[in-house]
């Protein structure tokens, strides 16, 4: 069970009296928990009936000292344990678990990692309550979240606006969600997002960002290369060299790939882990370098992220060092 299908749940008034979330993707285990803590309850009802514990900061026995206290003047309590992965003796926490009480909702939040999926306890949460378990988002699936979040907001992004922003932050959901949310109070109602809302509201460039350098050096568009250079170096903040040649070593050795791949193109976005949308830019790039290019310029980045930390290096600027591996690279 997803986090949008728990509240989905939870709309329809249908509990279950234990929620463990657990995983690497704290934003999916935030969205439970916030709905938990400020939906579940009318205002009125949330003085008396709902317990906020902290793990670093309470032990089992309490926890379970207030999971089985009954609800006063309502017809549940919500019992909520965040950072669980903090507090010492968890699993001790199996006794409740056996036996929950069915007017308490009782959720649990274990970010960063999963208790063993074999253990006694595991079983029994899968059998008494709803068991969450998260991982991050490959790179390839942000700009589809991306497009779905904004559609759960009730609006609509471009293509290239999602993928201008997936580029720019990673796969920190959290983080785009921040950003999304803050944009659209800024927008007219019923505006879709495009690049140039990203670049106005989000602050990154539409033209000069990794996304457009990664493309340019794949088209071995010199000229636009070392435009995109000159502003990262008049710039510094846009894409520190330490973030720009890690993501053009990930492009490159998707591009690696691209070699061995047997298949359509349905299959060969699938072995570079990659959106379908991007599977033109890599087999422009793979015409342009040929195998024989695509492994010199993986060496080459190698040795100027080396570089870039101080090894090897006589204190060269950034841009210097960034420009000096792009004609390298391309030539």
């Amino acid at each position: 069970m997803d986090y949008q299908e728990i509240i989905k749940d939870w709309k329809q008034k249908k509990f279950r009296p234990l929620y463990w979330l657990e995983g690497e993707e704290d934003f999916f285990i935030d969205q439970v928990v916030n709905y938990a803590e400020h939906h579940l309850l009318p205002e009125s009802e949330r003085g008396f009936n709902l317990t906020v514990l902290y793990g670093k900061d309470t032990d089992w026995s309490t926890v379970i000292n207030a999971c089985r206290r009954y609800p006063m003047f309502a017809e549940f309590q919500v019992v909520i344990l965040k950072e669980a992965q903090a507090m010492r003796d968890l699993l001790k926490l199996e006794a409740y678990i056996d036996n929950p009480l069915s007017s308490t909702i009782f959720v649990v939040a274990h970010k960063q990692g999963k208790i063993d999926g074999r253990s006694k306890t595991a079983k029994l949460i899968k059998e008494k309550g709803v068991m969450m378990s998260t991982k991050k988002m490959y790179d390839n699936q942000l700009p589809s979240w991306i497009d779905a979040y904004v559609g759960t907001l009730g609006r609509a992004i471009s293509q290239k606006a999602g993928i201008l922003l997936a580029d720019h932050i990673g796969n920190d959901l959290s983080r785009i969600a921040n950003e999304l949310e803050k944009l659209l109070v800024n927008l007219p109602g019923g505006k879709k997002i495009d690049e140039n809302d990203i670049e106005k509201y989000v602050g990154i460039s539409k033209e000069y960002n990794v996304f457009e350098l990664q493309n340019a050096v794949g088209a071995k568009d010199m000229q636009k290369v070392m435009r995109i250079v000159q502003y990262f170096s008049a710039n510094p903040k846009a894409a520190p060299i330490q973030m720009t040649i890690p993501a053009l070593y990930n492009f490159f050795s998707k591009l690696n790939m691209l070699f061995s791949v047997k298949g359509g193109e349905k299959e060969m976005a699938s072995a570079l882990g990659v959106h379908p949308f991007f599977l033109k830019d890599y087999m422009r790039a793979a015409n342009n370098y040929g195998l024989e290019g695509t492994e010199k310029a993986i060496l080459l980045l190698h040795n100027y992220n080396l570089r870039s930390i101080g090894v090897n290096d006589a204190g060269v600027e950034d841009g210097e060092l960034l420009k000096e591996l792009m004609y390298r690279m391309m030539n």
